[in-house]
């Protein structure tokens, strides 16, 4: 069988999002996933930013669980806008958009 590449191959995961997923590694597909069953199955989603979950909508609620996984990240696209989540605090909100860059400053190396 061939290897896995790209978004199918397998990523070693950081402690905290390795702890919410279960796993250590997981294709970046997977993780987003296994995410967004995670945001749709408490409802978290919401029509504006930092409004109150209503389960739908382009915002997401962080709750407890998910607080650890977003203040782990501080980015710069290659466009160079940061992306600095580090002081996000419990029922505030993220955009959907940014789910890529959380993913991202989640995993190793």
């Amino acid at each position: 069988m061939a290897e896995a590449k790209g978004l199918s191959k397998p990523v070693k995961l950081k402690t905290e999002l390795a702890e919410f997923l279960g796993a250590k590694a997981l294709p970046r597909t997977e993780i987003t996933k296994k995410l967004w069953d995670y945001i749709k199955a408490k409802k978290l989603q919401t029509k504006t930013e930092n409004g109150k979950p209503q389960n739908a909508g382009k915002f997401i609620v962080v709750d407890a669980k998910l607080l650890p996984i977003v203040k782990l990240t501080k980015a710069k696209s290659k466009a160079g806008k940061l992306t600095d989540l580090t002081k996000i605090k419990e029922g505030q909100t993220i955009n959907m958009m940014q789910m890529a860059i959380i993913i991202g400053a989640n995993i190793e190396g």
